[in-house]
């Protein structure tokens, strides 16, 4: 009987404890649904249950008004390239050697195996998407999807077929302007992307899969991303994060806010397969409308310098120097006659904003940076010894001045070879072990690309024997030349030399 009497306490003892620790984690309250403000486009809807009831107050997002704003204004891209096969081997161009010599590399001779000396024509296709930015048909896209292509050809949202010309690229932000002969276009409404803030949703808009006119939702997953992925000497990085779904066939496509505004425009995934895996990368509405500016009014980009080399703080490096905090850009170094120095910067200083917008990070100094053409004045605010200070930097360009760089018009022998060329540096040729070279930064249409496996980033040393490192010295090499020629030359990558064939 006593023993019983134990166990009734500790039941009872126990409920009283269950209860009031139920009343002390808020149970049996009313839970509270806060609404999400008008501005937001989300609105409050019945939800259906189970037995045709319905619960009200449920928020749930309406991602309508943005996909009917943007939708007209994002455009189907598809890009023809022509290739011709060729025959190859360690490098060197069957169509080099003597026609008695081919056959002991498996390349037929004049005549036999139904290949003539040209090659046989492929067509290589590819596709993106655009955006609209003026009524009469200028379009935005990325640099990736209309580079090299022989032709482009737009697909309206009302599947209106237009083709397409290239005004300008600009690889270090994977940008390219290209235009249709339209009017009355329905053209996307920018919005200042200083001012989307992590955690926002926004919409991706575009063509993935070639599935016209695909949206997508989620939210800015982080703000000034670098992920390393252009091949640019001075690529400007610095991301919108967004795990709103892009596959490929989304670059060039528009991220936009609730309100059908552009935000940016998406150009990388980060992924294992190649598919959406999670997140997605898109150039910030601010560096597009600066780049679409130079390219529309200069056919070039105008890009400003501060000639500084920065670097990221981290906790280790702030504990090194002494740093009061881990935000900023740090100045490790600057360039001889640089703007920075010019105007007061000096090593050690933490650059904290530009123009009024914080740099927490190198990726985001660079993308303020990078919205100036040579000549504008910055304005920084830098950290010293504890003490802020304002300073105002004329940026210069890669030459160390303010000129304009206009785009020139290119040779009658440049033309054909369809290639953009740079000298190396003497830097670059020292860790080369050559004597100087002429880097192909860029291949177009033309011989080098339709008669030959040339790749950019190919460094010609020789054209016919003749040392080359300037593009007056091909010039010379070629000005006047008829038939086939020999170039001789290497990649950065590789000991290897390789040989190329091709007719004038």
């Amino acid at each position: 009987m006593k023993r019983f009497a134990i166990y009734v306490f500790a039941a009872v003892l126990g409920g009283i404890i269950t209860l009031g620790g139920a009343k002390l984690l808020g149970y049996g309250k009313e839970v509270q649904i806060k609404t999400i403000p008008s501005n937001s486009f989300a609105h409050m809807v019945k939800m259906p249950v189970a037995g045709n009831e319905t619960t009200s107050n449920v928020p749930t997002f309406d991602f309508s008004y943005a996909a009917e704003k943007a939708l007209p204004s994002v455009v189907h891209i598809q890009a023809t390239m022509r290739v011709k096969d060729r025959g190859m081997a360690n490098g060197f161009d069957m169509r080099a050697l003597p026609d008695p010599f081919r056959q002991f590399f498996g390349y037929p001779q004049d005549g036999q195996g139904g290949q003539n000396d040209q090659g046989e024509e492929r067509v290589q296709q590819g596709s993106g998407s655009g955006v609209i930015i003026s009524p009469d048909g200028y379009i935005v896209t990325n640099n990736h999807v209309v580079a090299d292509a022989d032709e482009l050809t737009v697909t309206l949202n009302d599947h209106e077929i237009y083709d397409a010309e290239v005004i300008g690229t600009d690889p270090s932000t994977d940008v390219a302007l290209i235009k249709i002969k339209g009017h009355d276009l329905p053209a996307i409404d920018f919005y200042n992307s200083d001012q989307i803030k992590v955690g926002e949703w926004v919409v991706a808009v575009g063509n993935p899969f070639n599935l016209e006119s695909t949206v997508t939702a989620g939210i800015v997953s982080a703000k000034a991303r670098n992920i390393n992925i252009m091949q640019d000497k001075t690529p400007i990085e610095s991301f919108i994060q967004t795990d709103a779904a892009i596959n490929p066939g989304n670059s060039g496509g528009a991220l936009v806010n609730l309100q059908g505004q552009l935000v940016g425009i998406n150009s990388a995934i980060a992924s294992p397969t190649g598919a959406y895996a999670g997140y997605g990368f898109a150039i910030p509405s601010n560096i597009v409308r600066k780049v679409v500016s130079d390219l529309k009014e200069y056919g070039v980009v105008q890009r400003g310098f501060i000639g500084a080399l920065i670097r990221n703080i981290d906790g280790n490096l702030a504990k090194e120097k002494g740093l009061s905090s881990t935000m900023g850009v740090y100045v490790d170094s600057l360039t001889e006659n640089s703007s920075a120095a010019e105007a007061g910067i000096r090593t050690g200083d933490v650059i904290v904003a530009a123009d009024g917008v914080q740099t927490p990070n190198s990726p985001k100094l660079l993308e303020m940076i990078g919205r100036h053409r040579p000549g504008d004045k910055v304005d920084l605010t830098v950290q010293r010894k504890g003490e802020e200070k304002q300073i105002a930097v004329i940026l210069k360009n890669r030459e160390g001045n303010t000129d304009v760089i206009k785009k020139e018009a290119p040779s009658e022998i440049m033309a054909r070879l369809g290639a953009s060329f740079e000298p190396l540096s003497k830097e670059e040729s020292r860790k080369l072990d050559v004597d100087g070279g002429l880097k192909i930064t860029n291949l177009t249409n033309g011989k080098l690309a339709n008669q030959t496996n040339v790749q950019e980033g190919f460094i010609i040393t020789k054209v016919d024997g003749k040392t080359v490192t300037s593009v007056d010295d091909l010039t010379r090499v070629l000005d006047h030349k008829k038939g086939g020629i020999l170039i001789e030359g290497r990649y950065a990558n590789s000991p290897e030399t390789y040989y190329f064939g091709l007719g004038l």
